[in-house]
């Protein structure tokens, strides 16, 4: 929501921004590029510790059955010739068999977050 001063609030999906050395990243438009690659069944990205920017950009895919996982090298391939900014590009892939979900089946991101931040660690 923008109020009467122009300020902009954010209401809900705060966690799908992913703020990259103060660049906002929406997961959303990157998941639809990935969700191109026919490899990919299921994509999302989501926010990854980083040192020097604050955060990057993780991208967690579930596979299509009999497809081998892209590198990340072939991923950012893909990103390219889709024309996404480079700096919008994932960098770090995780291959997961199934994404943890609540019980209405919504992907629960703050799980992948989590599990990508104890990685770091």
């Amino acid at each position: 929501m923008i109020d009467e001063d122009g300020y902009l609030t954010i209401t809900d999906r705060k966690a799908d921004i992913i703020i990259r050395g103060g660049e906002n990243i929406g997961a959303l438009e990157v998941e639809e590029a990935l969700l191109a690659l026919p490899a990919v069944a299921e994509a999302a990205v989501v926010a990854a510790p980083d040192a020097r920017l604050g955060e990057h950009a993780a991208a967690v895919l579930r596979l299509r059955p009999g497809h081998p996982a892209p590198t990340l090298d072939e991923m950012c391939a893909h990103l390219e010739r889709a024309g996404l900014a480079r700096q919008k590009w994932p960098e770090e892939l995780h291959v997961v068999p199934e994404f943890p979900r609540t019980a209405s089946g919504k992907v629960q991101k703050f799980v992948l977050r989590r599990d990508i931040a104890a990685r770091a660690s």
